[in-house]
């Protein structure tokens, strides 16, 4: 496993959708994953430390576990499989470590929040260098120059 932090959000410009930036700060390899622009606000939100007045559904998940004596001690990237990618949120409680399948995104939106590690299976990385291209007009090599010229103020930030 290698960990990642959140690089940032940005816009896929052929088909409009978001994309979450993982990247390995001592390589600063990254992993590009589209995902849905309601996990993309929530993502954003945190990045920014948007505050709001009622709980949205990532905290809500928070605070359950929380309530419940239980803590996320990190999550995973695990699995690409048919371009999807799987992840795994980590719990610890009083009867020892529970792991919960979910989204990508939204055991990401969880651990940022929860102040979590976010880990990607290497495995994942190196399927993801065939898989990453959605846009079949567009070469591996283009979008690795399109992600490699990105930077914080490249991405997308998201109206609430």
């Amino acid at each position: 496993m290698i960990r990642m932090i959140v690089k940032g959000l940005t816009m896929d410009p052929a088909s409009n959708s978001p994309i979450l930036i993982l990247e390995d700060p001592d390589t600063e390899q990254s992993l590009p994953i589209w995902i849905g622009l309601l996990e993309a606000t929530a993502i954003a939100s945190e990045l920014e430390e948007v505050e709001f007045s009622r709980p949205m559904t990532h905290d809500l998940l928070r605070n359950i576990i929380g309530a419940l004596d239980h803590s996320i001690s990190k999550v995973e990237v695990c699995d690409l499989k048919d371009n999807t990618f799987y992840a795994l949120i980590h719990l610890m409680g009083p009867q020892g470590a529970q792991v919960i399948d979910s989204r990508p995104s939204d055991a990401i939106a969880v651990a940022l929040r929860a102040k979590a590690p976010i880990f990607v299976a290497e495995k994942v990385l190196e399927e993801s260098q065939s898989a990453m291209v959605p846009d079949q007009s567009q070469s591996e090599q283009e979008w690795r120059e399109i992600l490699d010229k990105m930077d914080p103020q490249d991405f997308g930030k998201y109206k609430m």
